[in-house]
């Protein structure tokens, strides 16, 4: 038997006003999930343990099966993977975005989705200015600041304090003189940059600062293959999904037109998918979208993504005749624009019938499956 989950970030949301009380996955035209719950089964998933963030990386490393109570390290050591970082023993990696500081305040944790491009000319400014770390430069506003032999920090992810005064939420602690120090040189590194003077005449957001958050040290996995007895693939825009699968000794499968934003090539990733399944037993889709919509607080980029989800699992289901699973990893509420630890809802198409006729939080908090532990997740879709 072979497997496909599409994992849907962020898709879980709450009941909205403006949507008659629905929440976004309710108010979708979601027809292929909806099928997939009448010809499947639902529940309710757990991805965040006890004591950890709401984060992407918590939930995925969950629904894979490594406990992070066990492996996680921090988001930083799992991005520098997926870059061709070869951490050493006491190097710290921390995830660093490119962000919009206005008046003191976190306007924008992306700079405004800002090019690769750009951010590489600013990043390679900044180490020149900054040479006792390491700047490594990713996609858009994602990027890797490595500090050699350091000891950590208490950070905050850029996206939980949109709109807030940043001064409360500074590095403490181990490397935060250092990352502080880091911080300001990017200010005054970045004030008169090109690439700021060109997006001020193009009106749009500046990337003037630096944010680092979530580092930690290497972290060892056991692989993919030895944990479940199967050849797995992953398939995502987003660095630190890719950083998992590496750890995990999957296949990294690379798609073309693949953004990890709401413009991604959703359709592009389905047929890779369907490509490498052919030589997988596992692959697992990892879509961006509704959690960057969620982010926002755009209940119509949300629903839109959404949408192209399911277009997703369409294609999928059409062409392939193995068990298919649709998740999100956690909710991000538009209420909120940050992430939640509330269990998300689950489908699984091939493993029989619950006499659910639709896909949703609602619909899935009744379904046959109940609710489960996101570690447990792969050992009982394979069982």
């Amino acid at each position: 038997m072979k497997y496909i989950v599409v994992l849907g970030d962020g898709m879980a949301d709450e009941p909205l006003a403006e949507l008659g009380g629905k929440t976004p996955l309710e108010h979708a035209r979601t027809p292929n999930m909806d099928r997939m719950a009448r010809e499947g089964a639902c529940g309710m998933l757990r991805t965040i343990p006890d004591g950890f963030e709401a984060g992407s990386d918590i939930a995925n490393m969950a629904v894979l099966g490594y406990a992070p109570e066990k492996y996680y390290t921090g988001r930083g050591p799992l991005e520098a993977l997926s870059m061709g970082v070869d951490l050493a023993p006491d190097d710290v990696a921390y995830r660093c975005n490119l962000v919009t500081i206005e008046e003191n305040r976190m306007a924008d944790f992306s700079a405004g989705h800002i090019s690769s491009d750009e951010g590489k000319d600013l990043f390679a400014a900044l180490q020149l200015e900054i040479p006792e770390v390491m700047l490594k430069a990713g996609v858009s506003y994602r990027n890797l600041l490595v500090v050699h032999g350091g000891k950590g920090s208490a950070t905050t992810p850029p996206h939980d304090i949109v709109g807030q005064d940043i001064t409360s939420y500074l590095p403490t602690g181990g490397d935060a003189d250092l990352l502080r120090r880091c911080m300001e040189t990017s200010r005054q590194v970045f004030s008169d940059h090109p690439v700021n003077t060109s997006r001020t005449m193009a009106k749009k957001r500046l990337a003037n600062h630096i944010w680092p958050w979530s580092g930690g040290h290497k972290p060892a996995f056991p692989s993919f293959k030895e944990k479940y007895g199967k050849n797995g693939g992953i398939i995502s825009a987003v660095d630190l999904l890719n950083g998992i699968g590496r750890c995990a000794g999957m296949e990294i499968i690379s798609v073309p037109g693949a953004t990890g934003y709401l413009d991604t090539d959703y359709h592009a990733k389905a047929r890779y998918a369907l490509d490498a399944i052919k030589r997988l037993d596992f692959v697992y889709i990892h879509i961006e979208a509704p959690d960057e919509a969620g982010h926002l607080g755009s209940v119509e980029e949300k629903v839109k993504a959404i949408e192209q989800v399911d277009g997703v699992v369409g294609t999928i289901l059409d062409a392939f005749d193995g068990v298919v699973a649709v998740l999100p990893d956690h909710p991000t509420p538009i209420r909120a624009k940050t992430h939640t630890r509330d269990p998300v809802p689950f489908v699984i198409r091939g493993k029989g019938t619950d006499g659910t006729d639709s896909y949703s939080e609602k619909s899935a908090r009744n379904g046959g499956y109940g609710t489960k532990n996101a570690t447990e997740f792969l050992s009982f879709l394979f069982g």
